[in-house]
């Protein structure tokens, strides 16, 4: 079995592509209708060629393995307005929530379109530095920023989207100063691509500004800009395009949506293959079904073949770098690392896979600190220790706002994670999934919906669940308890009938605990005592040595 595997059975194929009814079948099967020319942007030499059959040697890097928490700022223009996700497609549904606010603010969408809320970004007050040491005392081990959106603006010195920030808005390389930040406190560096959609994403646009063109930019701020490297708007749209959810039906390029041209798909190719080459990331993720524009083209296909080959040269061959995919086949999940986005896998999976999620919107929304309502640090770490006892990693989004700062907040809930990270750390990093994942009336997650979407709707987490982890020796086991019991603490797989433990139990210690942890192993439990006091109301780790047989 390729990869690094539990042994687990994978994932059925049913549900992998239960949403792709009705759409193009996104499988190893298809022949791509557009050959991307990889002219300008040479393929890397190496083990790995662009096809299926071939990205079936990658291996999980075992560093990723290790890893289990990253952090992401989800962050570019859209932030400016600080409206929330999507934004530079709502601003051009008349009528939804983010045109009214758009209008309100800023005026008709006719004269002030996303080129000009480009404009006024300036990230003013960005400190790549602070919130790199903000991060890495949480307890992140890969850090995530945004490459571009759907919005298709480039944070980066692109060399083939004129619409950068290097150009254009901020004047700033702001991937190059989140590597560079990220680096310097050891975090491995990840950047997210999600601009292979722009083509169908932004059609409403074309009932406002999104059909300008260079010649209209005469002696305007856009002088000598074409919005059409933007917009991506020169094409017919796809029918009922005016619909705010006709976009999602459509997302792995089925149901008659309008299809990318040639041009449209090298310059995605040439621009995603420039930011690896430049900035030489650990991991890269793509909002896609599989690859980026699969199943009509190979760009996808070409762009993981360089990656891997990229990462084997920059680092040796035991380390092809990570990659992320959602609505994988089983094949599929042989060639790159499954991500769930705001959902969790309901077993331990045999490959290494991630939950993408956010404490509040992806994008800034200023609404939810008026509110004060992001997620807790405390469902936070409970997520995190659910996915770490199923085989996965959690990449968590802290929005950050237009001026590149975060709000006092978030500045809270990072440092509540930190202080956890701080005590029970070595039940996270490091460790590996047990014989089972826990129990507890949790136990049973929601069932998946296509990219995932299950997140918040099985049983909450209670003290009355539990989940495992171990050291990769098997000789430690960890038991963290998703709250504070009121009474002793009673663990069902851990009971002599249930014959699970490889050995006896030595000892068990409190993580952050002062007293001596008081226990006795009954035939159908393993019960703890309750201790006088526990040392978090988040999640208590139980640390237990196995002696072995």
């Amino acid at each position: 079995m390729n990869r690094c595997s539990t042994g687990t059975k994978p994932l059925l194929f049913a549900i992998a592509t239960l949403m792709l009814a009705g759409n193009v079948l996104a499988d190893e099967t298809n022949a791509p209708s557009v050959i991307v020319n990889t002219g300008a942007e040479p393929l890397a030499a190496g083990k790995f060629q662009p096809t299926w059959e071939s990205l079936k040697q990658y291996q999980t890097p075992v560093w990723f393995r290790d890893a289990k928490f990253g952090i992401w700022a989800h962050w570019g223009p859209q932030c400016q307005p600080e409206d929330g996700d999507w934004y530079a497609r709502g601003m051009y549904l008349t009528g939804s929530g983010q045109y009214i606010f758009h209008t309100n603010h800023y005026g008709s969408p006719l004269e002030f379109g996303f080129k000009d809320v480009i404009h006024e970004w300036h990230a003013e007050n960005w400190d790549p530095e602070k919130l790199m040491a903000l991060y890495q005392r949480a307890g992140a081990q890969y850090f995530f920023a945004l490459a571009n959106h759907h919005d298709n603006f480039d944070n980066w010195d692109s060399k083939y989207q004129p619409w950068n920030s290097v150009a254009v808005g901020p004047k700033k390389d702001l991937i190059g100063g989140w590597a560079k930040a990220a680096r310097k406190h050891g975090l491995r560096f990840g950047v997210s691509v999600h601009a292979s959609h722009a083509w169908s994403w932004y059609e409403p646009a074309q009932n406002y500004d999104g059909k300008l063109t260079k010649a209209d930019g005469a002696g305007k701020w856009w002088d000598g800009l074409d919005p059409q490297d933007l917009y991506a708007q020169n094409h017919t749209p796809s029918p009922g395009y005016e619909k705010g959810n006709s976009i999602h039906s459509r997302w792995n390029w089925g149901n008659g949506v309008s299809l990318p041209d040639q041009a449209y798909c090298d310059k995605f190719y040439n621009r995603t293959v420039d930011v690896i080459n430049k900035y030489h990331p650990d991991l890269i993720y793509f909002d896609d079904t599989a690859l980026p524009l699969w199943p009509i083209s190979d760009a996808g296909l070409k762009i993981a073949a360089h990656f891997y080959n990229r990462n084997n040269q920059w680092h040796g061959p035991d380390d092809d770098g990570v990659l992320f995919g959602k609505i994988l086949t089983p094949q599929q999940q042989q060639c790159m690392v499954w991500d769930i986005e705001r959902g969790q896998a309901n077993e331990i999976e045999p490959y290494a896979w991630q939950t993408d999620t956010c404490i509040g919107d992806w994008h800034y929304q200023r609404d939810r600190f008026l509110h004060h309502n992001y997620k807790s640090a405390k469902t936070v770490i409970q997520t995190l220790a659910d996915i770490v006892s199923k085989n996965g990693n959690l990449l968590l989004n802290i929005p950050v706002r237009g001026d590149g700062t975060i709000d006092e907040d978030e500045v809270k809930v990072v440092t509540a994670i930190g202080d956890w990270m701080a005590v029970n750390k070595e039940s996270i990093f490091g460790t590996r999934p047990w014989k089972v994942f826990g129990e507890g009336p949790a136990s049973g997650g929601a069932r998946l919906s296509a990219q995932g979407f299950n997140e918040g709707k099985g049983k909450p987490f209670s003290a009355e669940d539990m989940r495992f982890t171990q050291t990769k020796d098997g000789r430690t086991l960890y038991v963290t308890v998703l709250g504070v019991s009121t009474n002793d603490v009673s663990i069902k797989s851990l009971g002599k009938a249930a014959k699970l433990l490889d050995g006896s139990i030595k000892k068990i210690e409190l993580l952050g605990g002062h007293e001596k942890v008081k226990w006795r192993q009954l035939a159908d439990a393993l019960v703890i005592s309750r201790p006088a006091a526990a040392p978090n109301n988040f999640a208590i780790v139980y640390k237990i040595s196995v002696r072995g047989k």
